[in-house]
This record gives structure tokens, sequence and C-alpha cells, in this order.
């Protein structure tokens, strides 16, 4: 005798519910794993784009070690120590880095721009990965070599009297990993609806020069007026700054600068609050820029 046939609800129904979750756990997977694989082919162009200019990788640190060398020496006798806790070269120490992990990430955004002038970006839109994905491999690859840029200057800590402590240079990589992601975020958020690269050098212009000098970054901003002090509370950059500055202050606090840095009515914001808004501004810039992006062209 044969078996009794099965309902055809009975049928349909009993194998095919871990079938179904096999096949959505196969299909997510490879998903994700192409979704990786295109954030690391992009960040690994940088990085061989980095790699084959070394000549262009060297000038664009001559500007800060001048700002550094230069500047800073030149000053450094005219604007007594008492004033800033410590040497002024040491003050503009973190200015520096910030000028350092500043102009890579800006250069994620001017790529951006190119690539779409060039055509080249329409080809990445082809490949079968979501648009957020690639312009998270972007931010990925203009902060890891904005953050290489800037760990080349850390070697000159010596050359202006920091001590080669151990801690203070990881926490000085930490504090340039998270200003160079918020800086690339929010270049991408600049460019993303941009088309030519002209506008975008001219914005850069308007808006940089203004963000650097509320920054903290070359001189204190205690004396400055009261308005100022809000300009420099809305700041990013000037968070960057006193990020990496309180850094040097934990581990050698007899060279840390006077200067108060940022302060919300008189009083200064922790440093693990700085960092989170840092981090908390580079994330929302980068979820618009992702959500500017995602619109068809």
């Amino acid at each position: 005798m044969t078996a009794p046939a099965l309902p055809a609800s009975d049928a349909r129904t009993a194998p095919e519910g871990p079938a179904v979750h096999d096949d959505t756990h196969r299909e997510r997977v490879p998903r994700l794993w192409h979704e990786l694989r295109a954030v690391y082919a992009l960040v690994y162009r940088d990085l061989l784009r980095l790699a084959s200019q070394p000549v262009h990788t060297a000038l664009m640190l001559v500007q800060p070690m001048l700002y550094l060398f230069i500047l800073g020496g030149g000053l450094a006798a005219l604007i007594p120590n008492t004033s800033l806790g410590g040497g002024y070269q040491t003050y503009l120490f973190p200015g520096v880095l910030m000028m350092t992990v500043q102009t890579p990430a800006i250069m994620v955004g001017i790529r951006l721009i190119t690539d779409r002038q060039s055509g080249y970006l329409r080809e990445l839109l082809m490949a079968p990965v979501h648009r957020p994905t690639l312009l998270l491999g972007s931010c990925a690859g203009g902060t890891i070599v904005a953050t290489v840029q800037g760990a080349v200057l850390l070697a000159l800590v010596g050359a202006i009297g920091l001590p080669y402590d151990p801690l203070m240079l990881l926490l000085l990589l930490g504090g340039m990993i998270l200003t160079s992601f918020t800086l690339t975020a929010l270049a991408l958020t600049l460019a993303v609806g941009l088309n030519r690269p002209e506008v975008f050098n001219m914005l850069l212009g308007l808006v940089m020069m203004p963000l650097l000098l509320l920054s903290g970054g070359f001189f204190p901003v205690d004396n400055l007026p009261g308005w100022a002090h809000t300009l420099v509370a809305a700041n990013p950059l000037a968070y960057g700054v006193d990020l990496l500055r309180r850094c040097i202050a934990l581990r050698a606090p007899d060279r840390a600068a006077a200067s108060t840095g940022i302060a919300w009515s008189g009083w200064q914001p922790p440093l693990l609050l700085e960092g989170g808004l840092l981090l908390t501004t580079g994330v929302l810039a980068l979820l618009w820029a992702a959500h500017r992006f995602s619109r068809p062209e």
C-alpha cells in the first residue's frame, strides 16, 4: 500500500519553513560580503594612490611643517610662555595636526566631483552594491589616508619639546582618526550635491579659513568677543583641536596650554563628550550625504 499523501497545505508548508530560512541566510551573507569587498576596494584604491604619489604626499606635509617650525619658531620668541602654559610651538602642534589631516580629507570631496565628471563614478554605480556603501568606502579611505599623513608628524613631537610617550602618541593617533573621519564626512556632505570642483573649492575658501581661525589652533580663543565664542562652540574643528590638545595635557601636564579652549557658558565639556560630539557630527554628516547620494542621477 502506498502512504497517504499529505494535504496540499501540509505538503506545501512542512518542508519550506527551514528551506526559506536557509535561503535567506545564504543570500544575506554573500550580500554583506559584497558590500565589505566594495569598501575594501575603495580603501585599497586610496592607499595605492597614496603609495604611488610620494612627491605629492611629501608636498602636502611641507605646509604644516613650515607653520610648525617657521611660524611657530618665529612667534615663540614674541609670545611669552606664561600666557600659554608652554612654548608656542607646543601650543601650535594640535592646530598643525589638524591642518595635516584636513587636506587629504578635503581631497575626498574633490575626487567625488571629478569622478562624477570623468564618468568613473557612473562605472562604480554599476557595481552590485548599495550606493551608501560606495560613499562609506570613500569616507573610510579618506580617513585612513588623512590619519597616515598626520601620523608622520607625530615623529616630530621631540623637536618641539614633547616627550615620546607611547600612550600620548596613541591618544593623539586616536584623536586624529576621529577628527579625520569627521572632516572627511563633512567634505563628502559638501561635495555630494556639486558637479563642478571649482564651486567646491570656492566654498572651501569661504568656509575653511573662518573655521581654522576660530578653532583655537593658532591663538587662544579666551579673549575673543562673546559672539565669536558662540561660533567656536559650534565649530567642529575647534573640538578636534581641543581634543588633541587635551590628549597632550593628559600625559604632559607641565607643557599643557593654559587656555581653556571650548567652554559652554564657562563650563568646559569633558574630553569624552568632545569626542562623542565629533563622532556624532561625522556620523550624521555621512548619513545625510548617503541619503543625498542614494538619489538617482
